[in-house]
């Protein structure tokens, strides 16, 4: 079964071609995402319009995504236009096969449910840190997806209600404190030319800098300890550029087993191990599943 696989980001197109179990033809493409969500899907078309032979597709989207229907519940302004949008029906009148679309998020924890950091769980968290922080939920390799599809936002949990701000419903919540964005912030407080994770963690010997990587992975340990407690997972896998650093999972570990609460070792922390192609992986495995259908 050949598949085409597609991530769609705010910054980025990343498509690939699945063929005897290995993911090739690997493709990158700006999304022009400002230009709207019409816009959007006419670069998807004209990118998987570059293969031949397949026998199915699988979408790796921004937004919120109703997995049944494939279409867009809700993506915010980083694609105009993008809510309503429905990419299953659209792809699979232009291409004449079966289509799979599911939340980025989500389709990076299946990926990493079936080849990556959690093969050895049937049930675990996902959670990314990057321009926010986004969550997933695997029980028994499956996403719960919640009543809306949105189940897993674990970005909005309010971890700092004294930053509350009257009719800001986002105002203190945990992707504000622990994502990049805010350690990059953190950052530039203190040095301007901090301006990515790349910069800060090239200068990690520094004892500043672990100062204010310390202080960030706080925050980052608020929302985690919280998510332990209520969900008490065997595992917890961490996605995200800056949480590949080896640094930051020992850190982690330091500070979730030894400071917070020792029973927390029975909870194994695992960096997600697919990068990029996590995505791009985890449509593939539900696009394969079409096939028993």
């Amino acid at each position: 079964m050949k598949i085409v696989a597609l991530d769609i980001g705010g910054t980025s197109i990343k498509s690939g071609l699945w063929v005897d179990d290995i993911l090739e033809d690997l493709k990158e493409r700006d999304t022009q995402a400002l230009k709207g969500g019409e816009h959007v899907l006419r670069r998807v078309i004209e990118l998987i319009s570059e293969y031949e032979g397949f026998d199915a597709i699988g979408i790796s989207t921004a937004g919120q995504v109703d997995s049944k229907k494939g279409s867009i519940r809700y993506a915010n302004e980083n694609i105009p236009g993008y809510t309503g949008m429905r990419i299953k029906e659209r792809l699979e009148e232009c291409f004449k096969v079966p289509v799979v679309v599911e939340n980025d998020v989500n389709a990076a924890a299946i990926g990493e449910a079936h080849f990556g950091g959690g093969r050895e769980f049937n049930d675990f968290l996902c959670l990314t840190y990057g321009t926010g922080v986004g969550g997933a939920i695997v029980i028994n390799k499956q996403i719960y997806t919640g009543a809306a599809f949105s189940a897993g936002e674990f970005g909005s949990m309010i971890i700092h209600p004294e930053d509350r701000i009257k009719g800001d419903y986002f105002s203190g919540c945990y992707e504000k404190y622990a994502s990049t964005t805010a350690l990059v912030a953190r950052a530039k407080v203190y040095d301007e030319s901090l301006s990515s994770g790349r910069a800060i963690f090239g200068r990690i010997d520094e004892s500043d800098i672990q100062d204010i990587v310390n202080g960030w992975l706080e925050e980052v340990v608020y929302g985690l300890t919280t998510l332990i407690h209520i969900f008490n997972p065997p595992c917890v896998v961490l996605g995200g550029g800056v949480l590949a650093q080896p640094y930051i999972l020992e850190k982690l570990k330091e500070i979730l087993y030894t400071q917070i609460m020792p029973s927390f070792k029975n909870v194994v922390l695992k960096q997600a191990e697919l990068g990029n192609r996590a995505g791009m992986l985890g449509v593939i495995h539900l696009a394969r599943g079409l096939e028993k259908e």
